[in-house]
């Protein structure tokens, strides 16, 4: 009866479900191991961001689209903005402080994966959501995790995961000559490079403005579909 937009709804639904059970695990976990357990997911998030960058075949066009994409997030200031979501959340919620950082890093890690293009992809172009419900399970596991961490702003990060991955759906029968396998295969290690800044952001190397990097994707998408 949803039709596109039922593995996106599924997905979404795993992310709150996971968060709140973090939540609730959270408040029982000594304020030591919470941080130790920051750490830990650090280590994993960077893991996961080296895996996808490594996949990158075409290094030149991955580097031009992070510039360009760099540059333009810095001026359109999306990292401010993202986090001025999180910061209006949290006036409204109350959080110490950690709801925007959680929502930003839980809508950058869910969002900019192969399984949510390709995911969204097939629940659009072939009504199927099996991506999308492998990509539910790993999401909720890896929410309850965060949640414990980070708090409320990893559930509400659900809210844009759902906006993106149903957006793609929808425009999947329009788009999706777009989206060839070497595009996504380009559009995945850039991505990738994404999640390994917020690997560093969590591990207290270096803080990133992984925000403004966002237009890379987009950048990446239209340099590799062009250069071919």
């Amino acid at each position: 009866m949803l039709g596109p937009l039922q593995g996106t709804l599924v997905n979404g639904a795993a992310i709150i479900v996971g968060a709140v059970t973090g939540l609730l695990i959270g408040k029982a976990i000594p304020r030591r191991l919470s941080d130790w357990i920051m750490q830990i997911i650090g280590l994993s998030v960077l893991l996961i961001g080296l895996q996808m960058a490594l996949n990158c075949r075409q290094l030149l066009l991955l580097v031009v689209s992070m510039v360009l994409g760099g540059a333009t997030g810095e001026l359109l200031k999306l990292e401010e903005r993202l986090l001025g979501v999180g910061q209006w959340l949290e006036s409204r919620l109350g959080n110490g402080g950690k709801i925007a950082r959680g929502f930003v890093y839980a809508t950058l890690l869910y969002g900019v994966g192969a399984m949510a293009i390709t995911g969204a992809m097939e629940s659009g172009l072939l009504g199927k959501h099996q991506i999308l419900y492998s990509k539910s399970i790993l999401d909720g596991i890896s929410a309850v995790i965060l949640g414990s961490a980070m708090g409320a702003g990893v559930a509400l990060a659900a809210v844009p995961v759902v906006l993106y991955q149903g957006g793609l759906a929808l425009a999947a029968r329009g788009i999706g000559f777009l989206l060839t396998e070497t595009v996504i295969t380009e559009l995945t290690a850039t991505g990738g490079l994404l999640i390994v800044a917020i690997g560093l952001n969590l591990l207290q190397v270096k803080k990133l403005k992984v925000g403004n990097l966002l237009p890379a994707l987009l950048f990446n998408v239209v340099l590799v579909g062009w250069w071919g």
